[in-house]
């Protein structure tokens, strides 16, 4: 993935997306995705994770990616904005769908998936808290601090994290296998949706992909990987199948950035 930093960004015109770079970051991962199955061409932009970005704050009002900006519009910078953003840029082919009993059903799916208290959101929590502990009170002044304070970590917070991902997680299962009754190996009715590349696109925090799919540290995809425990049970090889399916089929592999 080729980066330019926020300065020049700004004084381009087009789409630019604001990523984290070099790490998978699903949020990130997601927007790529969206806009690659849309044919939506974006300069991608350079944002560290666990650092400030000054720049990227007084551009954007905020410090985190993703954000998408369409000229000189304002930025979207939550996942649900940057969707509608490149519905409207590309609206074929549809992502939502139409039939509003299937669109609610689409964006419920997508919210438990990257929303707060969502799927993404609880996996950082119970990522962050063993890092957490083992640097005590000297946590408050370092970087991973600075993202816990950011992300509204608690210790209260952690505890209550296992619980969502399984619900969430056996809610995705449930769903594929009733589609799955129906002749469809999609999330939402008969076609790909943006549920399904959310879905392919978080994955990765829980099961990323071999090396020669998903390249990444060793560290990172330790702490990405759950392999042991109630939430790794959850986590049945049809959701993985899904993502890979997701992936296989719609999306540029080895993955980017």
């Amino acid at each position: 993935m080729n980066y330019i930093d926020v300065e020049e960004a700004r004084e381009r015109s087009g789409l630019r997306l604001v990523l984290t770079a070099g790490v998978p970051g699903p949020w990130g991962e997601a927007a790529k995705a969206i806009l690659h199955v849309q044919g939506l061409e974006y300069a991608a932009v350079r944002q560290v994770a666990g650092e400030r970005n000054e720049a990227l704050q007084d551009w954007t009002g905020q410090s985190s990616a993703p954000v998408a900006i369409w000229n000189d519009e304002p930025p979207c910078s939550t996942s649900r904005r940057i969707l509608w953003l490149a519905e409207r840029l590309r609206p074929e082919p549809r992502l939502v769908p139409r039939d509003a009993e299937e669109r609610v059903a689409c964006l419920g799916i997508c919210d438990e998936i990257h929303g707060e208290n969502g799927l993404g959101w609880c996996r950082r929590l119970a990522m962050l808290a063993p890092l957490l502990e083992g640097l005590g009170d000297a946590a408050r002044d370092t970087p991973l601090g600075f993202m816990a304070w950011k992300y509204g970590y608690s210790g209260e917070a952690a505890a209550a994290a296992e619980a969502r991902m399984i619900e969430i997680l056996d809610a995705l299962a449930a769903r594929l296998e009733q589609q799955r009754a129906r002749g469809s190996r999609y999330l939402i009715g008969d076609s790909l949706s943006a549920a399904d590349l959310y879905w392919a696109a978080f994955a990765a925090m829980f099961a990323p992909m071999p090396p020669e799919r998903c390249p990444m540290s060793d560290g990172m995809r330790a702490m990405y990987t759950v392999d042991d425990g109630v939430v790794a049970a959850s986590l049945r090889p049809e959701l993985l199948a899904h993502r890979d399916h997701v992936y296989e089929t719609y999306l540029p592999l080895p993955m980017s950035f």
